[in-house]
């Protein structure tokens, strides 16, 4: 028997013409991949991050606001901006990713956990004010 050679000039070895995983050419926008950021990228989400969390920690520590609860609506806003920041900038979440499918994926995630907070918020209010005797209730109670 004689060995088989082989051309390996004649062989393509990706005739489908699709790249291999490790094969970053820059075709991510073709691909639906997310984009893969830069070093500013990730230095804007940085900075961007830190401001969002010093001006919250400021109106605390400062007591800018005289009601409390008027600064933990304010706290809760730069929280949902800051959420928002990480998933650009460090989840590199667009409608552009995978198809919009990963968007569509956490906006269905969104809404269920509104409707399951909103809810058991609303049962436990319910169950609080029905179930709990009045007072009349007590004082006959032995």
């Amino acid at each position: 028997m004689t060995p088989t050679t082989f051309n390996t000039n004649a062989i393509d070895p990706n005739p489908t013409g699709l790249h291999a995983h490790g094969d970053d050419h820059g075709h991510d926008d073709e691909h639906g991949g997310a984009s893969h950021s830069t070093f500013k990228g990730y230095m804007t989400g940085f900075v961007l991050a830190v401001i969002l969390t010093v001006i919250p920690f400021w109106l605390v520590m400062a007591k800018v606001f005289p009601s409390s609860s008027t600064t933990a609506l304010v706290i809760l806003g730069f929280a949902a901006v800051q959420i928002v920041v990480h998933m650009i900038y460090f989840l590199h979440m667009n409608t552009r990713s995978e198809g919009g499918w990963s968007l569509l994926a956490l906006v269905f995630t969104v809404v269920l956990l509104v409707i399951m907070m909103a809810g058991s918020i609303w049962v436990m209010f319910h169950l609080n004010a029905n179930m709990m005797p009045s007072m009349q209730e007590m004082k006959n109670m032995p």
